[in-house]
């Protein structure tokens, strides 16, 4: 059967708090990659060096990943719906002061409270999807990622087309848009029945215990810290107008979206997920190092192509993040978000450091490394990710019942 006949109708007939829900995310995704076409500007605008531009990245995911620790707290206490509207809130108000920013040092510090509401927004806004989805886990996982991978191909080409007009004009357009996700979402969703334990801030890092989810959260902070160094530093590599880079990073988000929702699904199905995952991740590795060290237009294309790489190894990690350990899974997405966003905070801020240390290829071999050590995670604590047996193999296995990791 194919992997999305299951969950593909069901992904189109949702309730509406479940759509109100998404599309925020969509704006909430959207802000990631939203500065992508504008970080030169920035620099110009607010006379700024491309590793001072990078703290952009650094901060909101640095914020990020610590607030990771408390959204469970927060949300077992006021409730899915109230933590929403307060993580929708922050980045209103946050994503707003950005635009006023006469500093880089503002910009920055006001990066770092759109941070802290994206990380109650996003980690709740999962759980919020998977608990009220119609189709199931699986297709409330896929609709999650069709928001991510529509928010992150929106989200540089917004940043272009106002970028293009101010540097400023983006942060403004998040807020609105995001304002927007808060009166949808105070209309639609209804509150959310609270867990009957209130959760811990030290929950998340006590379900980090668990082995196979140990093991998919430091894999995939060493896929995080290739995949950022992609987003936060490409920009500057490939010194391209708002409209041009804009365009780069639409056609990568498109790719990005595709390839999560249609295509691991479909891959997953023939190879098995840890297969599907160690080898896009080599894949990925080696793109990075074409993109490093190729011309100015191979380095576009990889930087479109690792979109591609970039969206199935998202689909995987999240399917195994929430079904690997015995964790509730708001815990267990907080755990190990905790982890890999540390990558995300570090690569926007290391990657400048090392072009300004040696020269502008050994970022991407740097990237090209990390992306190889998340692949030799997954090869081997592969026992440990593989919280049904069939994780070991391809689901449509040989005759004589040898999976693919067998040998």
């Amino acid at each position: 059967m194919d992997p999305l006949d299951a969950g593909a109708g069901s992904i189109l007939r949702q309730p509406k708090a479940v759509w109100a829900t998404a599309g925020a995310s969509v704006v909430a995704f959207m802000g990631i990659g939203l500065v992508d076409p504008i970080l030169p500007s920035i620099a110009q605008g607010l006379h700024a060096t491309p590793s001072q531009v990078s703290l952009l990245f650094t901060s909101y995911f640095l914020i990020t990943a610590v607030a990771m620790l408390l959204t469970g707290f927060v949300s077992s206490r006021i409730g899915g719906k109230k933590t929403l509207l307060l993580g929708l809130a922050f980045v209103v108000v946050f994503a707003g002061l950005a635009g006023t920013s006469g500093s880089v040092g503002q910009l920055v510090g006001y990066r770092a409270g759109w941070g802290l509401g994206n990380a109650l927004f996003v980690s709740t806004a999962l759980a919020v999807i998977v608990g009220a989805a119609a189709g199931g886990s699986a297709a409330a996982i896929l609709l999650y990622e069709s928001a991510l991978g529509l928010g992150m191909a929106c989200g540089p080409l917004l940043g272009a087309v106002l970028g293009n007009v101010s540097w400023r004009y983006p942060f403004f357009g998040t807020a609105t848009l995001m304002a927007v996700g808060f009166l949808c979402i105070t209309a639609f969703l209804k509150e959310q029945p609270r867990p009957a334990r209130k959760t811990s801030v030290l929950d998340p890092l006590k379900a980090l215990g668990h082995g196979g989810l140990a093991s998919a959260a430091v894999s995939a902070f060493f896929y995080n810290y290739t995949f950022f160094t992609v987003l936060a530093f490409t920009p500057f590599v490939l010194d391209m107008t708002p409209y041009r880079s804009g365009a780069v990073f639409f056609a990568w988000g498109v790719l990005l979206a595709v390839f999560s929702v249609i295509v691991a699904p479909r891959v997953q199905e023939r190879f098995g997920s840890l297969k599907v995952l160690g080898g896009s991740l080599v894949l990925l590795a080696a793109d990075v190092l074409v993109l490093g060290y190729g011309s100015h237009t191979a380095a576009v294309v990889c930087t479109i192509l690792s979109g591609a790489f970039i969206g199935v190894n998202n689909t995987v990690y999240t399917e195994l993040a929430l079904g690997v350990s015995d964790a509730p899974r708001p815990v267990a997405s907080a755990g190990y978000n905790f982890v890999r966003w540390f990558a995300a905070a570090a690569a926007p801020y290391f990657a400048p450091k090392i072009e300004e240390w040696t020269d502008i290829h050994v970022p991407f071999v740097v990237a090209a490394v990390t992306a190889v050590l998340g692949a030799l995670v997954v090869v081997v604590r592969r026992k440990a990710l593989a919280h049904e047996a069939e994780e070991l193999e391809p689901r449509h296995a040989t005759e004589d019942g040898v999976g693919a990791f067998a040998n």
